[in-house]
């Protein structure tokens, strides 16, 4: 069951002008609150300044309170108190409506993306599905766009603060304390340069251990997704044991994880710090000279304490905003996909009703997937308006596929299908699908209410209409004999509703749809003897007046249909009906009629 997994998440990439100028078409998500996100960057601008000013205030004070005052303001220490109050209110106000400005951009920003990308995915072809997991989609929604959103909204806004911070911070102490400015921007900057390196090597082994947690992450998926298959094997022990030794790999990573973030705590406090106490230490020696007044030495602790930690915080700043980059890149990728429908198409609802002949003319076909193997070769039928038809054959003969390309799923390899003489090519393909109904063997049903199920076949039908397709399909009934009756809940996948009841709401949905061509993948080939008439009572209800086509696995079912064809290795080897069939001695149907009637 275990499966190698592609991490999907917050894969951070090497900035370059590139990846960078391909982030930046994400922007035009922005564009529409372009005056917030300007706002919000004055007022961080503006707020940044007014904090370093309010940070050099209290070493003025202290060289006030000593009788040395720097500068010659003719301002009492209480004057100086009152100046920090309007500033720290001001500084308030900025950031109160700059956290504002940035979620708003943030917010609606990203909430167009969302829908934007969730609208190109849906657009997309089956193929599209087949070649990505659903977890990789989702995570382009979910983890990329949040990625995106807490990178307008705090890590872009973050990292220009420090920015700013950082370039008037040195401004200031270069100006306020120059010679010992001067020491500090000889010894800092090595240290600072070394601490980067060693939290690099920190990084790579917290990756490895989010790869790790990653794996456990799978099999937890895996298990939860496919439960009933772990039950009826009573392999509970057996996914313990897997699961507790991807817990056990993780542990050992961590372990050797937290040794290398001691050593780099030791290096930070002996190295880090010693540098800092160093140039301090050169401070308070200036100040005994008379060199230096205590309070700007005061100022010099507090702006170097700043700068600090504007160099420091600019590592993390960096890798959140190189993940973010990534993420851009991931979903960019998906946007730029061209759907095979307009949405539009769907909003304006159905405005032709095929009628007529569908013809197959020398159909030939591949999986996009599978290009080597050829599953249709030449295919060649005709079904007359409101005919009934069965395809029958071995598992892989090419059944399941004819009904696909009648749908579009795929293009053809070679031939060509026509409606009315029509090539299907020619048709809207959003069109074409609405006047087709499916019942498929494999009824999924969404979780929410038998309500919604049934009317995801015609949202727009009224009450009447639904009660009627309940009844149509031999399903009102049992709906009726539920508590809660047509809002029971179903649960995910249609769990808490039994086979039969399953394929009956998808029977109503189909008759609520009401197409012209119905395809059926033998919807009774899973079900008890009482489920199966019912079902089939309500199938022979649906297919009444329209042309079908019937995927048949039990022969039973179709004894009465008006032309079955049989597929041996892609190719109609017989066509005829019941009857004529079996008077074929040693014919395809024939033997497959006597191994399921013997």
């Amino acid at each position: 069951m275990s499966r190698n997994r592609k991490n999907y998440d917050l894969d951070k990439v090497a900035l370059n002008q590139k990846n960078l100028s391909g982030a930046l078409k994400i922007f035009r998500y922005i564009r529409p609150h372009l005056g917030y996100f300007i706002a919000g960057m004055v007022l961080l601008v503006v707020g940044s300044l007014v904090f370093m000013v309010l940070m050099g205030i209290p070493g003025e004070m202290a060289n006030v309170a000593s009788g040395t005052p720097r500068f010659e303001l003719d301002l009492t220490i209480q004057d100086f108190g009152k100046i920090m109050l309007i500033l720290l209110v001001i500084q308030g106000v900025f950031s109160y409506f700059r956290t504002v400005f940035f979620t708003t951009v943030s917010e609606r920003g990203m909430a167009d993306l969302r829908k934007d990308l969730y609208n190109t995915i849906m657009t997309q072809s089956i193929t599209f599905f087949e070649q990505r997991r659903v977890g990789e989609l989702t995570s382009r929604i979910t983890a990329d766009v949040e990625q995106l959103q807490s990178a307008f909204s705090v890590t872009l806004a973050e990292f220009l603060r420090q920015l700013v911070i950082l370039i008037s911070g040195i401004a200031i102490i270069a100006f306020w304390t120059p010679k010992l400015s001067l020491i500090m921007l000889l010894t800092f900057p090595i240290i600072v340069v070394s601490a980067m390196f060693f939290g690099r090597y920190i990084r790579k082994l917290s990756k490895k251990r989010q790869d790790e947690l990653a794996k456990t992450n799978t099999v937890v998926e895996e298990t939860l997704q496919s439960f009933q298959v772990v039950k009826s094997f009573a392999n509970e022990w057996y996914e313990s044991v897997r699961y507790g030794k991807a817990v056990d790999r993780i542990v050992k990573i961590s372990l050797e994880f937290a040794k290398v973030r001691g050593l780099f705590f030791s290096f930070i406090i002996t190295v880090l710090f010693g540098g800092i106490f160093y140039i301090l230490y050169q401070g308070a020696l200036m100040v005994e000279n008379d060199t230096m007044e205590v309070g700007d030495l005061f100022s010099f602790i507090i702006y170097t304490g700043i700068l600090g930690g504007a160099i420091a915080s600019f590592g993390t700043l960096y890798a959140t905003l190189a993940s973010a980059v990534g993420a851009t890149e991931r979903v960019q990728n998906i946007l730029d996909s061209e759907g095979e429908i307009n949405l539009k198409d769907s909003k304006e609802g159905n405005n032709i009703s095929l009628a007529g002949d569908i013809v197959y003319k020398n159909v030939q076909f591949s999986y996009p997937t599978r290009k080597e193997m050829e599953i249709l070769k030449g295919v060649d039928l005709k079904i007359a308006e409101g005919q009934k038809i069965a395809l029958v054959g071995q598992s892989g003969s090419g059944k399941s596929t004819i009904v696909s390309l009648l749908m579009k799923f795929y293009p053809l390899d070679g031939g060509e299908i026509t409606i009315n003489g029509t090539s299907i090519q020619d048709y809207n393909i959003t069109h074409l699908r609405q006047n087709i109904g499916i019942v498929p063997q494999e009824v999924i049903l969404f979780g929410g209410t038998i309500k919604e199920n049934i009317l995801y076949g015609n949202p727009n039908a009224t009450e009447e209409e639904l009660i009627e397709a309940a009844k149509k399909s031999n399903s009102f009934e049992f709906i009726e004999s539920f508590p809660d009756g047509f809002e029971t809940i179903v649960g995910e996948r249609g769990i808490k509703l039994s086979g039969g009841q399953r394929q009956r709401i998808a029977i109503a949905r189909a008759i609520l749809k009401d197409p012209r061509i119905l395809l059926l993948d033998e919807a009774t080939s899973s079900l008890d003897a009482e489920s199966e008439r019912l079902v089939q009572e309500a199938l022979d209800a649906l297919m009444e007046g329209r042309t079908s086509i019937i995927i048949a696995h039990r022969l039973a079912t179709i004894r009465d249909v008006d032309q079955i064809y049989v597929l041996e290795d892609g190719e109609i080897v017989e066509n005829g009906t019941h009857a004529q069939l079996m008077d074929v001695q040693g014919g395809a149907y024939r033997s497959l009629a006597q191994l399921q009637f013997s």
